[in-house]
């Protein structure tokens, strides 16, 4: 089997509350998103997403999706996308660096190993693991009252994981927290998530405020060693995120004890090759994770839950249904949230087809 066309389409995917907004005064009211569809000799076609939350958040944005696409795929066509080791190591030696490039054509050729096996991903990523996996619901920085509410909201339709955008003003953020926390069960797991927006001494002061708080404190500050000094003064649990950037920081991490639960995200792993690297590595050494992407639709939505539901439960701290939060649907089959939970589609592949009325017409088109 040999890979005969490689297009891209560019969706806008608006949100449902209007705007998401995270530290530093970052938002985003419409994620800017790009469909990869590669196509086969055999006549099997796959499909990947890739969707970064806007340039300011990680050293990826929407366009460079689809300027590295245009630079990546003719190196891929007449590959074998069966083979995907190959395939990455074949990526990787043409394009270095920007794994959120390649993700994309890395998810739609692992939907394609899926429906020439008959299987879905999620069997060939090591098999399901129960009927469905438990999901985090994000919350918007806003007021105090505001957040506490939207997570009394959330938690009627029965999320029980959340995370709470902080990383502003140390004393909102200590109030924000305890606000949150007082609208919530004793089961239920909070995640003060500061997406990298504290300093180093306004995290020591937000810790110390909520130190009799049961709560878990996310990616602090922006490297790996001021987190690290944060891990050290507190004894709540503790999330690394936005500076897991490959391998080389989960073996670091775990050498220094800098974490209890980290991120996994697809598109910045390279797709879902490199992040079941990732996630196997973090199970063997006791780790816990989240899997997630950085945002997306349908499709994406569809990968997170494969590599989510073939996750061993006791490593999975939450995942997430990204295609819950926008307006527009993209793909039929995908995986739809019930009561704050999710499975993964049954169907080979990824299960889902993406509905070409919404995609419009390739912004991208690359054939042998």
């Amino acid at each position: 089997m040999r890979i005969t066309r490689i297009t891209a389409y560019q969706v806008d995917l608006p949100l449902h509350e209007g705007s998401y907004k995270w530290s530093g005064g970052k938002s985003v009211t419409v994620f800017d998103s790009t469909v990869v569809g590669v196509e086969t000799d055999e006549g099997l076609t796959g499909w990947g997403e890739v969707c970064p939350l806007g340039p300011a958040y990680l050293a990826a944005y929407a366009s460079g999706v689809r300027a590295g696409l245009a630079e990546l795929a003719p190196h891929i066509i007449g590959e074998n996308p069966l083979e995907l080791a190959k395939l990455n190591h074949r990526m990787d030696a043409v394009m270095k660096g920007h794994p959120y490039v390649k993700s994309g054509i890395d998810i739609a050729c692992w939907d394609i190993l899926g429906q020439a096996a008959g299987q879905p991903v999620c069997t060939l990523l090591g098999g399901r693991y129960g009927e469905d996996f438990i999901l985090y619901r994000a919350i918007s920085q806003d007021s105090p009252e505001a957040m506490a509410h939207s997570v009394a909201s959330y938690r009627a339709e029965g999320y029980r994981r959340f995370q709470l955008k902080v990383g502003g003003d140390a004393n909102t953020d200590i109030e924000r927290i305890r606000a949150v926390r007082g609208v919530l069960q004793p089961d239920d797991r909070l995640v003060a998530d500061a997406n990298t927006g504290w300093t180093l001494h306004e995290a020591m002061r937000v810790i110390r405020g909520v130190r009799d708080i049961d709560v878990y404190i996310e990616q602090p500050c922006a490297t790996y060693d001021e987190c690290l000094s944060v891990r050290r003064h507190t004894d709540h649990p503790f999330v690394l995120d936005e500076i897991v950037e490959g391998i080389e920081t989960l073996v670091r991490g775990a050498a220094d004890s800098a974490m209890d639960v980290v991120n996994i995200k697809i598109s910045k792993f390279g797709g879902l090759t490199k992040a079941r690297q990732a996630r196997d590595l973090c199970a063997s050494l006791g780790i816990a994770m989240t899997i997630e992407d950085s945002w997306g639709g349908d499709v994406v939505t569809a990968a997170i839950a494969h590599l989510a539901h073939s996750t061993p439960p006791e490593f999975l701290f939450t995942s997430t249904d990204f295609n819950s939060y926008v307006t527009r649907t993209i793909a039929t089959g995908a995986p739809r949230r019930v009561n704050g939970r999710m499975a993964a589609p049954t169907t080979p592949g990824l299960g889902v087809k993406p509905i070409m009325e919404a995609l419009g017409s390739p912004v991208l088109d690359i054939s042998r």
